[in-house]
């Protein structure tokens, strides 16, 4: 039996903890925060309640594969679980609205003919077949696998070129998922609609690569689901699975360093002087924060990609008036002014004013309402990160004008929005640092093929032997099913497996 010592109680550390501590090891998790979760946080008020991070789940057979294998009940015994069908509402800059059934592919071909335009989902399958051969050219050495020479070739945008026709054919290989839209789909609003999930996660469509149109193809093959009580009751869940596995927690306790030993990690230097020994070390809060902070040792600083990624604008509101019997859970309401608005968040190149691309979530959840009277509604739109690059998001006034912008944009979701708001309460990626540690409060993407490498996430191992890293900025990346991942691949490799999460 091990001693394993784990920085931070994120999702990443809490399935490292259970899976090591199922496998018989002394796990103590440390964390410098006063609760367990990451930035799977939440916000209550006059009984209304909202996840302050994502709203769906996406590959639950990740958590599934969790619960299975670190105790008897299972993943739907633990927590309440839905798909959300319909998956989406997209509203267009013209008005038209599109609404996209779940894990149905039949369904989102008839959806996209009837509302775009015959011939829309016919071109948009052919993009997700061409997605469907990256997804099975790179779903183990990026997100099952620990990294390998297999993952090392992904520097290479996997993504199919396109034969075009004509006299003279020949094939045409894009080099963003930008291009994919302009040239494959051939419509502006199913290029936006395209555009939409990278976007969720803090990509730049006009530089992700075409590999990100898998982000698309995952949700669109395996469905999205809703955690009853919100996201934060499968955080709830994995920790609870974590106590019951005699994983212990010490909340309030910020690590400072890395013990070495022997040319190995010992255990970790705390904030109030006292040390801790173990015989590995997983480090799970993140590691751009670990590395400015001199907590890991310099010589495995990581590349993790584009520097000072976007973040995250919440707007949870409270209103008065029960959810339509027809609302949909999420609605992404994109943007009049795509350029302008992507040059705003990524560039910090425009003024504020740029109309953003929102998404709504409208949980029909009574759990998170103090009554059928009321409604949770959350607005998220991906914003510049806090600080240098980006934003001074604690300037005054700076986070409510571009919540109103978020609102005024909402309303195409919830068309009464304004008159039914009793309060509203407003995140900014200078909340996300200073509750995760994020620098900038930026976001973690998942790990993505081509772009030369540069969505390629650090090595869940290092320099030094005994530290292990898991989270959205190690390997497989950001997102949650990524985080479930790498704590998997992590726990094999300590046990002196391969590293693999299947």
């Amino acid at each position: 039996m091990a001693r394993i010592a784990v920085i931070g109680a994120g999702m990443a550390s809490l399935a490292a903890a259970a899976r090591l501590a199922t496998g018989g090891h002394r796990v103590v998790v440390h964390e410098r925060s006063a609760t367990h979760g990451g930035g799977v946080g939440r916000v209550e008020r006059d009984g209304f309640a909202f996840d302050t991070g994502p709203g769906l789940l996406l590959l639950p057979a990740v958590q599934r594969d969790l619960f299975i294998k670190t105790g008897r009940e299972t993943l739907e015994q633990s927590v309440g679980l839905t798909q959300a069908d319909p998956a989406a509402r997209h509203v267009f800059a013209d008005g038209t609205a599109l609404t996209l059934p779940n894990a149905s592919r039949s369904g989102v071909m008839e959806a996209l003919d009837g509302a775009l335009g015959a011939g829309s989902g016919e071109r948009w399958s052919a993009v997700m077949l061409r997605a469907r051969e990256v997804w099975e050219a790179t779903r183990r050495p990026l997100l099952e696998d620990a990294v390998s020479a297999a993952t090392a070739r992904l520097r290479e945008d996997p993504y199919p070129a396109v034969e075009r026709r004509g006299l003279l054919r020949r094939t045409a290989r894009v080099r963003s998922l930008a291009e994919v839209g302009a040239r494959e789909l051939r419509d502006p609003r199913l290029a936006a609609l395209l555009e939409s999930y990278p976007l969720a996660y803090g990509l730049d469509p006009r530089t992700a690569p075409a590999s990100a149109a898998v982000l698309a193809y995952v949700e669109q093959t395996f469905g999205v689901w809703y955690v009853a009580g919100g996201l934060r009751a499968l955080a709830d869940a994995v920790y609870a699975r974590c106590l019951a596995r005699k994983v212990e927690f010490r909340f309030g306790a910020e690590v400072t360093g890395v013990l070495e030993k022997d040319g190995r990690a010992a255990g970790v230097e705390l904030a109030d002087g006292s040390t801790a020994e173990a015989d590995a070390v997983v480090a799970g809060a993140p590691l751009p924060a670990l590395h400015r902070d001199g907590v890991l040792p310099g010589d495995e600083r990581p590349a993790w990609g584009p520097p000072r990624p976007p973040g995250v604008l919440t707007v949870h509101l409270a209103l008065r008036g029960g959810r339509a019997a027809d609302a949909v859970h999420r609605t992404v309401v994109h943007t009049a002014d795509r350029d302008r608005a992507l040059a705003w968040t990524f560039d910090a190149a425009e003024p504020a004013g740029a109309a953003p691309e929102v998404t709504v979530l409208r949980p029909a959840d009574p759990a998170l309402c103090p009554d059928a009277e009321h409604e949770a509604v959350t607005v998220r739109m991906a914003v510049p990160p806090q600080g240098a690059g980006g934003l001074d998001w604690t300037a005054p006034g700076a986070a409510d004008a571009v919540a109103e912008r978020a609102v005024t944009a909402a309303q195409a979701a919830v068309p009464s929005l304004r008159e039914r708001e009793l309060w509203r309460i407003v995140r900014t990626p200078a909340d996300t640092e200073r509750e995760t540690g994020a620098p900038g409060g930026s976001v973690p993407a998942p790990s993505l093929a081509g772009a030369d490498g540069a969505l390629l996430r650090s090595p869940n191992t290092g320099a030094l032997p005994g530290l292990y890293r898991v989270g959205g900025w190690a390997h497989p990346g950001g997102g949650l099913a990524h985080a479930g991942m790498s704590g998997a691949i992590v726990a094999d490799l300590i046990a002196g497996g391969p590293g693999g999460s299947r």
